[in-house]
Protein backbone atom coordinates (compact mmCIF):
# COMPACT_ATOMS: atom_id res chain seq x y z
CA UNK A 1 0.00 0.00 0.00
CA UNK A 2 1.52 3.27 -0.96
CA UNK A 3 1.26 6.33 1.37
CA UNK A 4 0.52 9.70 0.42
CA UNK A 5 2.38 12.57 2.11
CA UNK A 6 2.58 16.52 2.41
CA UNK A 7 5.49 18.36 3.66
CA UNK A 8 5.09 21.56 5.43
CA UNK A 9 8.04 23.82 5.21
CA UNK A 10 8.58 27.19 4.00
CA UNK A 11 11.46 26.25 2.42
CA UNK A 12 11.77 24.77 -1.03
CA UNK A 13 15.31 23.05 -0.52
CA UNK A 14 14.20 21.88 2.62
CA UNK A 15 10.94 20.09 1.17
CA UNK A 16 12.94 18.34 -1.17
CA UNK A 17 15.66 17.30 1.36
CA UNK A 18 12.58 15.70 3.36
CA UNK A 19 11.05 14.27 0.17
CA UNK A 20 14.26 12.64 -0.94
CA UNK A 21 14.83 11.32 2.97
CA UNK A 22 11.31 9.73 3.02
CA UNK A 23 11.69 8.26 -0.28
CA UNK A 24 15.01 6.36 0.74
CA UNK A 25 13.25 4.96 3.89
CA UNK A 26 12.06 1.87 2.09
CA UNK A 27 8.03 3.52 2.51
CA UNK A 28 5.79 2.51 -0.61
CA UNK A 29 5.44 6.25 -1.61
CA UNK A 30 2.42 7.40 -3.31
CA UNK A 31 1.93 10.84 -4.02
CA UNK A 32 4.02 13.48 -2.14
CA UNK A 33 2.60 17.04 -1.60
CA UNK A 34 4.20 20.13 -0.47
CA UNK A 35 3.29 23.74 1.31
CA UNK A 36 5.02 26.81 2.16
CA UNK A 37 3.13 27.55 5.54
CA UNK A 38 0.42 26.33 7.73
CA UNK A 39 -2.37 27.85 5.75
CA UNK A 40 -1.43 26.27 2.27
CA UNK A 41 -0.98 22.97 4.26
CA UNK A 42 -4.45 23.04 5.56
CA UNK A 43 -5.24 23.51 2.02
CA UNK A 44 -3.37 20.82 0.75
CA UNK A 45 -4.38 18.55 3.29
CA UNK A 46 -8.22 19.66 2.60
CA UNK A 47 -7.91 18.96 -0.95
CA UNK A 48 -6.30 16.00 -1.04
CA UNK A 49 -6.07 12.19 0.63
CA UNK A 50 -2.86 12.31 2.81
CA UNK A 51 -1.73 9.60 5.05
CA UNK A 52 1.33 11.54 7.29
CA UNK A 53 2.29 15.13 7.25
CA UNK A 54 5.90 16.14 7.92
CA UNK A 55 6.03 19.88 9.06
CA UNK A 56 8.31 22.71 10.47
CA UNK A 57 7.94 25.03 13.38
CA UNK A 58 9.16 28.19 12.30
CA UNK A 59 7.11 29.14 9.08
CA UNK A 60 5.53 32.95 7.99
CA UNK A 61 1.92 33.38 8.06
CA UNK A 62 1.08 30.40 9.97
CA UNK A 63 3.45 28.47 11.80
CA UNK A 64 3.25 24.54 12.87
CA UNK A 65 2.15 24.75 15.99
CA UNK A 66 -1.08 27.05 14.68
CA UNK A 67 -0.57 24.65 11.94
CA UNK A 68 -1.54 21.37 13.97
CA UNK A 69 -3.71 23.02 15.87
CA UNK A 70 -6.20 23.88 13.29
CA UNK A 71 -5.69 20.00 11.60
CA UNK A 72 -6.91 18.42 15.15
CA UNK A 73 -9.58 20.47 15.75
CA UNK A 74 -10.85 19.54 11.83
CA UNK A 75 -13.14 16.42 12.25
CA UNK A 76 -11.43 15.12 8.82
CA UNK A 77 -8.34 15.86 9.29
CA UNK A 78 -7.33 15.73 12.88
CA UNK A 79 -6.49 11.47 12.33
CA UNK A 80 -3.70 12.41 9.80
CA UNK A 81 -0.50 11.79 11.94
CA UNK A 82 1.99 14.56 12.20
CA UNK A 83 5.80 14.12 12.43
CA UNK A 84 7.47 17.86 13.07
CA UNK A 85 10.68 18.38 11.72
CA UNK A 86 12.66 21.55 12.55
CA UNK A 87 15.44 23.65 14.16
CA UNK A 88 13.41 24.27 17.26
CA UNK A 89 14.31 21.84 19.78
CA UNK A 90 13.44 23.83 22.85
CA UNK A 91 11.94 21.56 25.30
CA UNK A 92 8.41 24.16 25.85
CA UNK A 93 8.02 23.88 21.92
CA UNK A 94 8.14 20.42 21.73
CA UNK A 95 6.02 19.61 24.65
CA UNK A 96 3.37 22.11 22.77
CA UNK A 97 3.38 20.62 19.66
CA UNK A 98 2.82 17.19 20.99
CA UNK A 99 0.36 18.40 23.31
CA UNK A 100 -1.16 19.51 20.21
CA UNK A 101 -1.05 16.37 18.58
CA UNK A 102 1.87 15.63 16.66
CA UNK A 103 2.98 12.25 17.01
CA UNK A 104 6.68 13.27 16.64
CA UNK A 105 9.60 15.75 16.69
CA UNK A 106 12.83 15.36 14.83
CA UNK A 107 15.26 18.28 14.94
CA UNK A 108 17.05 19.29 12.21
CA UNK A 109 19.89 18.84 11.18
CA UNK A 110 19.03 15.59 10.93
CA UNK A 111 20.14 12.09 10.12
CA UNK A 112 18.52 10.64 6.70
CA UNK A 113 18.14 7.36 8.87
CA UNK A 114 16.00 9.06 11.79
CA UNK A 115 13.19 10.54 9.33
CA UNK A 116 13.21 6.99 8.02
CA UNK A 117 12.98 5.53 10.91
CA UNK A 118 10.24 7.79 12.94
CA UNK A 119 8.00 7.68 9.13
CA UNK A 120 7.95 3.94 9.48
CA UNK A 121 7.05 3.90 13.36
CA UNK A 122 4.36 6.52 12.82
CA UNK A 123 3.15 4.36 9.97
CA UNK A 124 2.82 1.55 12.29
CA UNK A 125 5.91 -0.44 10.42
Amino acid sequence: MAFNFLIVDDSPVMRKVIIKTVRLSGVDIGDMYEAGNGIEGLEEARNNWVDLILTDINMPEMDGIAFIKKLKEDEVLKSIPVIVISTEGRDEVVKEAMAYGANDYITKPFRPEEIGNNVLKVLGY
